[in-house]
């Protein structure tokens, strides 16, 4: 790869692709060309706010670009992305990769046979407060996660647990070094079709657990996760970027009259304060660097299909449990 700053467009400009193309006018290295959507109307209305170029075909769009970030309806992924690997350009698929693992294999096989990079949109990876905890991790024994978000009409296409739950099964999937052997899954729909709410329970197998909720029909805006592991208990805030971190503090040890007992003096309370970075911005950023050889893929296309598979064996519990609450 050249020093010179890398060619890179974004496809598909809705709301999360405006961002990416915001994002992608100043970040280091790269070069934005412009925007595609199919939509010409947005195109051009994205083309006149960012003063971006807009290209009223996405041929002529992977034509003058190296990489491209693939912002489309998910069932679009597929057909935009394999277009674009057969002309080696480099991608940044938004989450989930595909809506069907058949289709997320042909993704990533495509890319493999191509040479060509493959990154997922999974920003959470990329969330401040995850990144200060990082130096403290030290093999999870069990995680929960709560991800509850206000009903609003965008993603209710498909169920939440690809809409919203995916990020936090990429979350867990990404911090343990283990193979998912179990899981558990109940959901039901409120608003829409589509299951609205879910809550899922993988264990692996070093037997560790997750504890999974996902909701798009709270009240309240929550997204926290928490780690207990052997060295101590961790509490994250994603929202905020913040975070704690509740150790034994060292050389401090439980005395043998419980009664006499004080947590303060011996247990230590580390806060973790994100660097307030931009979580999107340090993904694009991180995916530059990648095609560029400059850095390792945080998310790769497997990463992505393995989030997807999991999310979709939960899908399958949920609907699973459904038909025995209706049989009985």
């Amino acid at each position: 790869m050249s020093a010179a700053p890398l060619p890179i467009g974004v496809v598909g400009v809705g709301s999360l692709g405006f961002h990416h193309a915001r994002i992608l006018r100043d970040v280091p290295d790269a070069a934005m060309v412009g925007v595609y959507d199919a939509d010409p109307s947005r195109a051009a209305k994205v083309s006149e706010e960012l003063g971006v170029r807009a290209f009223t075909a996405l041929d002529d769009l992977l034509a003058e670009v190296e990489a491209a970030v693939i912002a489309v309806p998910t069932t679009d992924h597929a057909a935009v992305a394999l277009a674009a690997l057969d002309r080696g350009v480099h991608l940044l698929i938004e989450k989930p990769i595909a809506p069907t693992l058949e289709e997320a294999d042909r993704i990533v096989e495509r890319a493999e046979a191509r040479g060509v990079v493959v990154a997922t949109g999974h920003v959470e990876r990329f969330n401040s407060a995850l990144r200060a905890c990082e130096q403290y991790l030290d093999g999870p024994r069990f995680i929960e996660s709560h991800r509850l978000a206000p009903f609003v009409a965008r993603g209710t296409d498909v169920a939440v647990v690809l809409d919203l739950m995916i990020h936090d099964i990429d979350l867990v999937l990404g911090l343990t070094a283990s193979l998912v052997v179990d899981v558990q899954a109940v959901g039901v729909p409120i608003l829409t079709p589509n299951v609205d709410i879910a809550n899922a329970r993988l264990g692996f197998a070093d037997g560790a657990v997750a504890n999974i909720t996902a909701s798009r029909v709270s009240m309240e805006r929550t997204r926290k996760i928490r780690f207990f592991q052997p060295s101590g208990y961790m509490s994250l805030d994603l929202a905020k970027g913040t975070g704690e971190f509740l150790r034994l503090r060292k050389g401090a040890a439980f005395p043998e009259d419980l009664s006499s007992i004080s947590l303060d003096r011996i247990v230590e309370r580390v806060e973790l304060q994100g660097d307030g970075a931009e979580p999107l911005r340090c993904e694009l950023e991180a995916f530059v660097r990648a095609v560029r050889g400059e850095g390792k893929v945080v998310v790769s296309g497997r990463d992505g299909r393995q989030a997807l598979a999991v999310a979709l064996d939960i899908m399958q519990r949920i609907e699973n449990h459904g038909s025995g609450w209706q049989a009985a």
